[in-house]
């Protein structure tokens, strides 16, 4: 198997296209051609990291943070960044990187924190806006379905949990086949008229180059009538951070107690417990201090991330907690992630969980 067949699927469920502007998602080191001897999980990508993946017989490692994500102007090795690169390359391994492009994913970094706390009626705290397109498509009615199927397949008309949406209108198509034209009905210099259905899908933008080409594909005329309007729709299937609820609210030290226990912290910092009992819990892996309003606004009892700065703990204004359980605890379970997600689709692969910590903060 290549290193592409790998990358190939896990954008397949999480587009590049997708990650936030400031990100560098991809494969940042190696050939994408090459065979993989086999791949390692991690949440960040190291020194340590790399000999770990040498030592194990891998030549692929998977991290969630990217090694590179500012630009690099020499490599000569005087930083930890520099020299995990140089590393990998004397190695030839080869470095991935799935960060905010996995955060925004329906299934990824948060639903992973969401299985964990156990929470139930789970959702997107802040769906994003612009990512959505409506294709309508005008066809002979006899071929509206070969359409509609070829449009399915590539990713088209998903609402939510539905899935093959559409809406067809039914009406008359006219049109005159000039010189030079090859139509499959009727002929040159004499004006048409037949049934017609107006057919409309809702599109992913991330997947519109390949739900386009299907649907030419499968449409039967030469020249094919259709029209791609852009949508300001929220994607319930892509966003930042999540929110659900607990099956019974539950005090707030016994809440505190249990993320301390299923994310293996011995600090938590957090606000004033202004409520008695945690029940609707808001949440974002990695550094979400920017979700506080959406927190608030959606009358979450508690609000849990990583990397709260002093000054932005005033913000909860007693609205309600703010839990700060740490940035690499909020994401640790994310190569577990990974390793579900690469096991259920390459079912002879079996990659390896780093068992290096790559968290640089200790606690006395």
């Amino acid at each position: 198997m290549k290193i592409k067949e790998i990358t190939d699927y896990l954008e397949s469920l999480a587009p590049l296209s997708s990650q936030e502007s400031y990100d560098n998602c991809g494969l940042l080191v190696g050939d994408a051609s090459l065979e993989v001897t086999n791949a390692l999980l991690t949440l960040d990508c190291t020194e340590a990291i790399v000999e770990e993946a040498e030592r194990k017989g891998c030549n692929l490692i998977i991290a969630h943070h990217p090694i590179v994500f500012k630009g690099l102007k020499k490599l000569n090795g005087k930083n930890y960044v520099e020299r995990t690169i140089l590393s990998a390359i004397r190695k030839n391994i080869a470095i991935y990187a799935i960060h905010t492009n996995l955060d925004n994913y329906r299934f990824g970094v948060n639903h992973e924190i969401a299985e964990r706390i156990g929470l139930t009626n789970v959702r997107i705290l802040q769906p994003k806006t612009e990512v959505l397109s409506k294709l309508a498509v005008y066809c002979p009615t006899t071929h509206v379905n070969k359409v509609a199927q070829a449009l399915f397949a590539a990713g088209a008309g998903r609402i939510g949990n539905y899935s093959e949406c559409s809406f067809e209108a039914e009406g008359t198509g006219a049109f005159k086949p000039e010189e030079g034209s090859n139509p499959v009905i009727g002929q040159q210099g004499t004006r048409e008229q037949l049934a017609e259905t107006k057919l409309e899908v809702l599109c992913s933008n991330h997947h519109l180059n390949a739900i386009v080409s299907a649907m030419l594909s499968a449409h039967p005329y030469e020249e094919v009538a259709y029209d791609l309007l852009p949508l300001n729709n929220l994607n319930s299937y892509e966003g930042s951070g999540m929110i659900g609820t607990l099956a019974q609210p539950m005090p707030s030290t016994d809440f505190l107690q249990l993320l301390k226990d299923r994310f293996h912290t011995g600090c938590i910092r957090h606000t004033a417990l202004v409520r008695d009992n945690i029940q609707t819990v808001a949440f974002c892996g990695g550094s979400g201090s920017f979700l506080l309003p959406q927190a608030i606004r959606q009358k979450a009892d508690i609000y849990i991330t990583g990397d709260f700065k002093y000054h932005e703990f005033f913000d909860a204004e007693n609205h309600l907690i703010i839990a700060d359980i740490g940035h690499y605890e909020s994401e640790q379970f994310t190569p577990n992630l990974l390793n579900r997600i690469l096991k259920k689709k390459f079912i002879n692969f079996a990659p390896h969980l780093s068992e290096v910590s790559t968290n640089p903060i200790n606690y006395f």
